[in-house]
């Protein structure tokens, strides 16, 4: 499998990936957080003022081409930062889940919010409303169907996993934490192999929890955190999505493969650029592995199966 999967071609800060089929063009779309790696200024500066970033596959995922950014998303004057999409299809409507922080600050006090939109046609964005699940910061969304129709949204709280559920998509309302393990960030809620699982970024690799019923979760190791072999995979795996087709399941991430000694994201262009990966995950004695040396050809089909 081609490895880097994907680098941003503007600012070479490609991070954060949700994958997606885009039912209108009938090609897999990759929507990301658009960090200006190449971006010269002070401190942390370069990972707020982004934009989301489309690239787009039309062979199944193999290959992938940048497309440019998501327009219309602003709703106030000025430069704002837009971080880790979710995208969702529900009955004829593409629902994304974005965070979304005031202009462009220089470290991390900017006050973060996730916002709803819908789009017809993943192009065409209408604001919908700014989340009200908590009045502290909250990032990094992700939306799962429960098996009783009732939709799941689990994201980052004060460094762990807090959940919100909602009807229809609009209304949410905050059903507390989830997982308060070591710090992390970055959930994301997948059905593979007769479990449910859930990995969050510990920024050490991603740690997996498993489940039957998508209410309980038992920890289950750690995957992404021992450095590969390809090219810009040596280092740990970073905030991920998967996308599952059948029995296999395919995890996207991003790296920063100047990071291998451990040196500060604020340290310059080297530190700071990130490439997209893929790896295959495997279900083995109800536990989750992923082998990122594995070689597989990736060929999704025209149906994310897990879409609700």
């Amino acid at each position: 499998m081609k490895s880097p999967l994907f680098r941003d071609p503007i600012y070479d800060g490609a991070a954060d990936p949700v994958v997606i089929w885009n039912r209108q063009a009938k090609e897999w779309w990759m929507i990301y957080t658009n960090r200006r790696a190449t971006q010269e200024g002070p401190k942390y500066g370069w990972v707020h003022g982004t934009d989301l970033g489309v690239a787009s596959s039309s062979d199944g995922g193999s290959t992938w081409l940048y497309r440019g950014i998501l327009e219309g998303l602003e709703t106030e004057w000025g430069r704002n930062t837009f971080w880790a999409p979710e995208v969702i299809w529900h009955e004829g409507l593409y629902h994304m889940y974005v965070t979304y922080v005031h202009g462009v600050p220089q470290d991390w006090t900017g006050k973060a919010r996730i916002r709803h939109y819908t789009s017809p046609d993943l192009i065409r964005w209408n604001f919908q409303s700014t989340l009200g699940i908590s009045e502290e910061n909250v990032i990094d969304a992700c939306v799962y169907r429960l098996p009783n129709g009732t939709f799941r949204m689990w994201f980052k709280q004060w460094n762990h996993t807090y959940a919100a559920d909602s009807k229809d998509l609009y209304d949410w309302q905050p059903i507390g934490p989830v997982i308060t393990e070591r710090g992390h960030e970055g959930p994301n809620v997948f059905r593979l192999g007769g479990y449910y699982w859930m990995i969050v970024d510990e920024w050490r690799g991603q740690g997996v929890y498993r489940s039957n019923d998508l209410e309980a979760w038992e920890r289950n190791g750690l995957i992404l955190d021992q450095p590969g072999k390809r090219e810009d995979d040596g280092t740990i795996g970073l905030h991920a999505d998967v996308v599952v087709q059948g029995e296999e399941g395919y995890i996207f991430y991003f790296t920063h493969p100047g990071r291998v000694h451990g040196h500060n994201g604020d340290s310059g262009y080297d530190m700071r650029r990130s490439s997209i990966q893929v790896a295959k995950l495997n279900v083995v004695d109800g536990d989750l592995f992923c082998d990122r040396d594995e070689a597989f050809t990736l060929l999704m089909n025209e149906e994310d199966i897990q879409s609700p």
